[in-house]
């Protein structure tokens, strides 16, 4: 695999959304744009009952933000619109009228995280590290934040946002209430992701939507609370603090 995708692929009424990118599944603007409508597009789709969320590749799940786009960033507006490509992605995983099952397979980072909380069950392996990289290069998790505290609290969110440079375990993960499942492999985690999402499916649909709007109860605001963060980061990413450290990623 070489070339960055968005796929959609039907089985038995499970929709399995796929992403791809070379560079560890990063995603650039037109990637995450792509994912936004494809879910959107999936959760109108009656052939579908449940989503399962996945990116290709064994060992990276999603390595966050297109650093290649971030380094050209040169005014607030530009910066704003590419923070908005996560909090589009987490509103649409929001609205999505059915459930969203996280298959992460291996590490994951910054807008990576923001993307595994979002989902509403989200299993792992024990190659599934968790880390929040963004105060490292002068800005913060601001967009994906409320998604992450939504599902490990704002002491566990706070604490991955300070400790910008370490990997927290996918058990540590698990603890905190970010994974529901944490297996020994991709293979027994795929299982288990098939058994999973095709049971669901055996379930009231309408049933799975009313829970659905109780899950997500209290975030209606977040079309504008995800847009001033992003406005935030955009904001934070012409410092002069960030355009050093992004010379040490060309």
């Amino acid at each position: 695999m070489s070339d960055p995708y968005v796929k959609l692929d039907i089985i038995n009424e499970v929709g399995y959304i796929e992403f791809f990118h070379p560079a560890h599944n990063s995603l650039p603007g037109d990637l995450l744009a792509k994912l936004a409508q494809t879910i959107t597009d999936a959760g109108k789709n009656e052939k579908i009952k449940v989503l399962v969320l996945q990116s290709g590749g064994n060992r990276t799940f999603c390595a966050g933000a297109s650093f290649k786009e971030l380094i050209n960033i040169n005014d607030e507006a530009t910066g704003k619109v590419f923070f908005s490509g996560f909090a589009n992605v987490i509103n649409v995983m929001r609205k999505c009228p059915k459930f969203i099952i996280g298959r992460i397979q291996g590490k994951t980072v910054g807008g990576g995280v923001g993307l595994a909380a979002s989902t509403d069950y989200c299993m792992a392996t024990k190659f599934a590290a968790i880390k929040l990289s963004e105060l490292n290069v002068g800005i913060g998790p601001f967009v994906v934040g409320p998604a992450i505290e939504r599902k490990i609290g704002l002491s566990g969110m706070s604490q991955i946002a300070i400790d910008a440079n370490t990997f927290y375990s996918a058990d540590w993960a698990k603890q905190k209430g970010l994974f529901t499942h944490v297996y020994e492999s991709t293979e027994v985690l795929d299982e288990a992701v098939k058994t999973t999402a095709e049971h669901l499916c055996t379930y009231n649909t309408d049933a799975m939507l009313e829970m659905k709007k109780v899950f997500w109860k209290g975030t209606d605001d977040w079309d504008n609370l995800l847009a001033e963060r992003a406005a935030i980061s955009g904001r934070l990413v012409l410092s002069e603090f960030t355009k050093e450290k992004l010379k040490g990623f060309k």
